[in-house]
């Protein structure tokens, strides 16, 4: 737990001392943290995070769980929906699609569908955080 705040002082530049002096944290909690004697309080946890303009859960862990993800707009979800709407016609009207030598029924019919509009939506959430440019992310 540390670690990750070693890393913050050294990506900021700053020290252990200006931190505590700065955040209103005692320098005894910190050396004690690092010593491994104890774990700041919540509160403490609480003031450093928001000094360096971070979530407590990355100070403890190091990772960022609140990271936006893309998300899929109505147009998006129209898409997904006019292609599933296809795929089901098309399904539905072939006689050639058979499970172990029965026609599909309609719930396997449905699950299928399920199924690829999940792979469609997480798809569509790749490509947007993949292509889209960074002077359009929102923060």
């Amino acid at each position: 737990m540390y670690e990750v705040f070693e890393q913050l002082l050294q990506k900021n530049g700053v020290t252990p001392y200006k931190v505590a002096k700065e955040a209103g944290v005692t320098q005894t909690a910190l050396s004690n943290w690092k010593s491994g004697r104890s774990t700041p309080t919540t509160k403490t946890l609480q003031k450093i995070a928001d000094y360096f303009g971070v979530t407590i859960d990355f100070l403890m862990t190091g990772k960022n769980t609140n990271e936006k993800t893309s998300e899929l707009t109505p147009r998006d979800e129209k898409d997904i929906e006019k292609i599933l709407e296809h795929t089901k016609e098309q399904l539905l009207s072939q006689e050639g699609l058979m499970f172990d030598g029965d026609p599909a029924s309609p719930e396997a019919v449905d699950s299928i569908l399920a199924a690829m509009q999940i792979g469609m939506e997480m798809a569509k959430k790749k490509n947007k955080e993949k292509y889209t440019p960074k002077k359009y992310k929102k923060d």
